[in-house]
């Protein structure tokens, strides 16, 4: 093997590590593999002998480069990101492969990964590279160009808005899908009351569709949609999944994808429901369930 072949397969070795880094950057699965893959490029060019830890050296550079695709975001003017719902991760109920759970460990589920898009770009590489994968101040520091100091500063601004944006979520995969299953039930039938029981009082629905993104709050206003429910749940086939590690479904009409359903399950209620029902965003996924 020579040094070229040595060095990649170093590479794909970090490769899972790296692409969970953008992923909770970026939000986005594409983005996040094209800083992946710019890390790459940028390794290939650098002397490696002069690197003494690859996996930090790596690190570094994917959040210098998902930085830097952040503060593009912002520089051109685009709509808010969060104007759309993060890419969901849909895999079978058994967990899917283990590069999916690197991806979303740590219950990152996609409500979560809704409240990081509202950080400004220093503060969520801040939140992301220290509370999520512990690394150091110093080395955060470098990325932002400022003092170990301010990057804690950064880290803790971002935590603070974080905290008690989303509640603790049921870990229990058994309970989520009772709390699911009660759901259904209560769509197909499109009963009002059921609906309620099920729905934590603030819950939040935010649907993802062609024309962008749409958020309804509150479980009268939530379970109101009873209607829109029922054409998800009757029309079309439903098959269970897990979206971000936690309990969800997608409706498929004649084999296609029409939408993936993420539920934030806590206390026994729906905290938070939503729906990426956009085609052109379906179809990037790349959902295939001949084998699911």
């Amino acid at each position: 093997m020579d040094a070229d072949d040595f060095l990649a397969g170093q590479f794909e070795e970090f490769r899972p590590h790296l692409k969970a880094v953008a992923y909770r950057m970026l939000g986005s699965l594409a983005e996040a593999e094209d800083a992946v893959q710019e890390a790459w490029l940028k390794l290939s060019r650098t002397d490696s002998g002069a690197i003494g830890n690859l996996g930090g050296w790596l690190t570094t550079v994917v959040g210098r480069v998902c930085l830097d695709m952040l503060r593009a975001r912002t520089a051109r003017r685009e709509a808010p990101f969060e104007q759309r719902l993060p890419d969901p991760v849909v895999s079978r109920e058994d967990g899917g492969d283990p590069e999916q759970q690197v991806l979303i460990a740590d219950a990152v589920g996609l409500a979560l990964l809704v409240v990081l898009e509202s950080l400004s770009p220093a503060e969520r590489l801040a939140f992301v590279l220290h509370d999520m994968f512990a690394v150091p101040f110093e080395q955060i520091a470098a990325i932002v160009d400022r003092s170990p100091d301010a990057a804690k500063k950064l880290a803790s601004r971002a935590r603070q808005r974080v905290r008690g944006t989303v509640p603790p979520p049921e870990p229990d995969l058994g309970r989520q899908r009772q709390v699911v299953d009660a759901f259904l039930a209560a769509a197909r039938g499109g009963d009002f009351q059921a609906l309620l029981e099920i729905l934590d009082p603030d819950v939040v629905m935010r649907v993802d569709a062609e024309g962008g993104l749409w958020t309804i709050r509150g479980a009268e206003a939530v379970a109101g949609q009873a209607v829109n429910f029922q054409r998800y749940t009757t029309a079309r086939r439903v098959e269970p999944v897990l979206v971000n590690g936690a309990v969800g479904l997608v409706s498929l009409e004649n084999g296609q994808p029409k939408g993936v359903l993420s539920f934030t399950i806590s206390n026994g209620r729906i905290v938070a429901f939503d729906i990426l029902s956009d085609p052109d965003r379906l179809e990037r996924l790349d959902l295939v369930f001949g084998t699911m």
